[in-house]
């Protein structure tokens, strides 16, 4: 199995058409349970000339790109900086975990100043994008019967959990495996997923169900108990970021995009 931290990535930084303020890894290997198979997912943001805005061209806000190296089926997504952060502001737990990723490819002053507005956009609601997602995959478990969208499921619910309660974005299941609301067949699932991307899921259909409704109703609770506020805070700050990062204004002695 790849290391993906092994991987020398500069070169796909320098393919991109527009600077990127950061890339980061997503997907299997964020969350903790890569295959030997996995291919890399990689998340981040462009930057658009402010011309590309205000012009009458439509601007490639969001870019996706497949492509191998060093013999791994790579993908590449990247929205432009306005639309990520409307992103952020719209509780979009996705966009969060790309950000705040450990794993990092590139970054910059930009980058770093993002992830720390952050958490001006955490927010109760967060719940509502864990607990859909956690449907649309537990619904592609009982169709596929695929271990994939099971541990996918648990994941999502349990981020959402951990989320309501600490405020902080936790996406890593093995992590998120040893806190107290994790069912107990996660190590063995996590193993199992190792050794193959797509193969079925040789559990107890009943048990897990149980397991995914517990966690639905946990979910639930922390939200309900959460000191999380109901709306983000951040939102006049990140439109000074998103205008001070486009027009290149940056603080005496920093760059924007200065890796």
């Amino acid at each position: 199995m790849i290391d993906v931290l092994d991987l020398d990535l500069t070169p796909v930084v320098a393919e991109q058409p527009d600077p990127l303020l950061f890339a980061t890894v997503s997907g299997a290997h964020l969350y903790g349970f890569p295959s030997q198979d996995s291919d890399l997912d990689l998340r981040g943001v462009h930057l658009l000339p402010a011309a590309d805005l205000v012009g009458l061209r439509e601007p490639d806000e969001t870019r996706s790109r497949t492509w191998v190296r060093h013999g791994v089926e790579m993908d590449l997504v990247t929205h432009d900086l306005r639309k990520f952060v409307r992103l952020m502001l719209r509780r979009n737990g996705y966009v969060l975990e790309q950000l705040l990723s450990p794993l990092v490819v590139h970054t910059t002053d930009a980058h770093s100043e993002l992830a720390e507005l952050a958490a001006g956009v955490i927010t109760r609601h967060h719940a509502h994008h864990y607990r859909g997602f956690a449907v649309t995959q537990w619904r592609l478990f009982e169709k596929t019967g695929e271990l994939k969208p099971l541990l996918y499921t648990f994941r999502v619910l349990l981020t959402g959990i951990h989320l309501m309660r600490s405020g902080q974005v936790q996406a890593h299941l093995p992590t998120l495996a040893g806190g107290p609301d994790a069912p107990a067949c996660l190590p063995e699932l996590i193993a199992a997923k190792a050794e193959r991307e797509h193969g079925a899921a040789e559990v107890d259909h009943a048990r897990v169900e149980a397991d995914v409704e517990r966690l639905h109703a946990v979910l639930d609770e922390a939200q309900s108990a959460s000191e999380l506020p109901d709306a983000p805070s951040a939102h006049d700050a990140l439109h000074d970021f998103v205008v001070r990062v486009r027009l290149g204004v940056t603080p005496a002695g920093s760059s924007p995009l200065r890796p």
